[in-house]
């Protein structure tokens, strides 16, 4: 699928060729190591978390944090081979990396007290000096195995920023140090390594992981598989709408979309070949599906959990705010899909290939149940830091009376080792993330940058739009999607915010701008991941996956712009507005693929202006409420809808006069 030398080697979780997962390949010491340091960590967690004073421990939150990001630093060098890949067996190497990873967090925790009352990110001792340099580079090396080359090359260059800011011409000249004054300043700070992302992720994120791992490996992906098949599965298209509705779900709990591609295709992907499908747009539509997941509330991604950090909100905030976006991208999924199958004459699955949906529904209620229960704790008790702790020890119970997915030994130790391996794979990447918001921050460049991004924008929120969008998607090119984030949130949030923005809106903006990588070549490894299970050319489902996908190009656009497709405006401009865009985006969709779905197809010599036509009717029918372009709503959607009319009729009057089958 991919090189593991490559700098994608860190968003695409490593398969055996003989079908092992790297849980179950990682055996010997290095396994039971991963297994009680991940058992260890979830126990300090738990401890943290609901203040239970166990052995009468009470950590600052300074030494948890060192306790936890060693534990996984130094299972990142089990976890995760020198030359790439996950699993196998650790070398000598691997094994000294892990001890001194242990020994430098013995160092940091002992001293966390001693370091928060004097100061250390600015005046350490020697000895702590050395310390600091130590972990330091264990941490760069733990981001290259865990994040891939490209990343790890960033990771140093801003890491090292401040010893050479000074002799950086303007506007990227800051406060310039020495090598042992920056050093400190990033492990011993709150603003770096251990700042926000480090903060996000021992609070809230590493539950939601928790929950996600557990669901899936109790049976949650079959049983959301099996309940999308029942729904839509006989309908025209059905496969592929089945792909919709599974990785949608299946993403929001997993947060990744190659692992939800990887699970999710496997039986996606060869019911779309088998109802007609070709093999390059079943593998985009698993693929546009999957990247979709991540973008769905309510669990979302650990992004989003970092985004609410950086916020100072409440998740659920987040999640409500992400609601509408998600609703449309997949709104025009689905409707895409079905102007194909409605061209092309494409059926659903046939009925004996369906599960019965009474029957799924009685063999999976524990996990609406579980469900049910996190999202009551989330939004009505506002406890969304404990919520998925009882959500998932609840699943554990419930999935003990079921035989067909009972935990034994080998299934419970597979299930700890693959949490381990997440958390310590994420802890890896934050850690080196954190280098880069740490360097913005000794140095100033922040503040500088965003000053400099509004003065070439020329106050022009548009272009200042248009600017950050091509930024989010170049570093999405080279990070993963919470790395990309961060970063961005500390340069590009703050000019965009400046140009009167919403914030939240903007947020979520960098978010799905540094998604859309994912199915945009010449990167797009959500694409090439599934072509690869389609057996189609990867450049060519990229491509597809892109016309597939337009929408996630434009949304982020329209709720930027109007607040109120992200639920912040009053109730009825919120009706309005998701109102106009559902038609607005059906209509673009419709463009893409040259067919109407209920109306006809657009075609002969005519059909290319047609769909420029209905495309950008589509637009102005889906336009935000704006001060950028002085157009109400109602005189927009009129235009809008003048000018649908016309491709509209045309394909009618088509449709028509296609002969009748016999």
């Amino acid at each position: 699928m991919t090189d593991p030398k490559s700098p994608a080697a860190g968003k695409i979780e490593a398969v055996a060729i003989d079908g092992a997962t790297p849980a179950e390949r990682l055996a010997g010491p290095a396994r039971w190591v991963v297994v009680g340091g991940t058992l260890l960590s979830l126990v300090l967690v738990i401890n943290q978390l609901f203040n239970a004073q166990l052995f009468g421990l009470v950590l600052i939150e300074g030494r948890y944090l060192y306790i936890l990001g060693g534990l996984f630093l130094a299972l990142t060098f089990l976890i995760f081979q020198m030359r790439g890949g996950k699993g196998g067996q650790p070398s000598i190497l691997d094994w000294l990396l892990f001890a001194l990873s242990l020994a430098t967090t013995g160092y940091l925790s002992q001293t966390a007290q001693t370091n928060l009352s004097q100061g250390w990110e600015y005046a350490a001792p020697e000895t702590a000096q050395y310390v600091s340099v130590v972990f330091f580079f264990l941490i760069l090396e733990a981001t290259r195995r865990a994040g891939g080359l490209i990343l790890f090359l960033i990771v140093v260059l801003f890491a090292f920023y401040p010893t050479f800011a000074g002799h950086v011409p303007d506007p990227f000249s800051g406060f310039q140090s020495t090598f042992m004054q920056t050093v400190p300043y990033h492990i011993y700070s709150a603003e770096s390594s251990f700042g926000i992302p480090m903060k996000a992720f021992g609070g809230v994120v590493i539950g939601f992981i928790l929950f996600g791992a557990v669901l899936q490996r109790t049976g949650g992906g079959q049983f959301f598989n099996d309940l999308a098949l029942g729904m839509v599965g006989g309908y025209r298209g059905g496969a592929a709408k089945v792909s919709i509705f599974a990785s949608g779900f299946m993403g929001s709990m997993s947060g990744s979309v190659i692992s939800n591609v990887l699970t999710t295709g496997a039986v996606s992907i060869p019911a779309m070949r088998k109802t007609g499908f070709s093999a390059k747009t079943a593998a985009a539509t698993e693929a546009c599906a999957s990247t979709g997941g991540v973008l769905m509330p309510p669990i979302m991604g650990a992004t989003a959990f970092i985004m609410a950090s950086f916020l100072s909100r409440p998740y659920v905030e987040i999640a409500l705010a992400a609601a509408i976006p998600s609703i449309l991208y997949y709104w025009s999924l689905f409707a895409q899909i079905d102007a194909y199958s409605a061209r092309r004459g494409l059926r659903g699955l046939p009925k004996p290939d369906l599960p019965v949906l009474r029957a799924v529904m009685k063999e999976g209620w524990p996990y609406i149940f579980v469900f049910a229960l996190l999202l009551y704790m989330m939004i009505g008790l506002r406890q969304e830091t404990s919520a998925p702790f009882y959500a998932t020890a609840l699943l554990l119970a419930v999935n003990q009376f079921r035989a067909r997915y009972r935990l034994n030994m080998e299934r419970l130790g597979n299930m700890i080792v693959g949490v381990g391996m997440g958390l310590a794979e994420l802890t890896a990447i934050l850690l080196g993330v954190g280098l880069i918001v740490g360097s913005f921050s000794a140095t100033g460049l922040a503040g500088t940058l965003v000053n400099e991004l509004v003065f070439m924008a020329g106050d022009n929120t548009l272009v200042l739009l248009l600017m950050g969008a091509l930024t989010a998607f170049i570093f999405g090119m080279g990070m993963t999607v919470t790395a990309c984030y961060i970063f961005l949130a500390v340069v590009l949030a703050p000019a965009l915010e400046t140009g009167g923005l919403n914030t939240l809106a903007v947020h979520l903006f960098i978010l799905y701008w540094g998604m859309v990588s994912y199915i945009t070549p010449p990167v797009a490894l959500g694409a090439f991941a599934a072509s690869t299970m389609a057996g189609s050319n990867p450049i060519a489902t990229g491509f597809e996956a892109m016309r597939l996908g337009g929408v996630i190009y434009i949304a982020p656009f329209l709720f930027v712009l109007n607040p109120a497709l992200i639920g912040q405006a009053p109730a009825w401009e919120i009706v309005v507005a998701l109102s106009c865009a559902l038609i607005g985006v059906a209509m673009i969709s419709s463009a893409f693929q040259g067919y109407i779905s209920l109306v006809g197809p657009l075609t002969g010599s005519a059909g290319i202006p047609l769909r420029i036509v209905l495309f950008f009717g589509g637009l102005l029918i889906a336009k935000p409420k704006t001060d950028l372009i002085d157009l109400s709503y109602g005189a927009s959607f009129l235009m809008g809808a003048a000018l649908c009319a016309i491709p509209m009729l045309i394909a009618w009057r088509a449709k028509a006069a296609e002969p009748t089958p016999a």
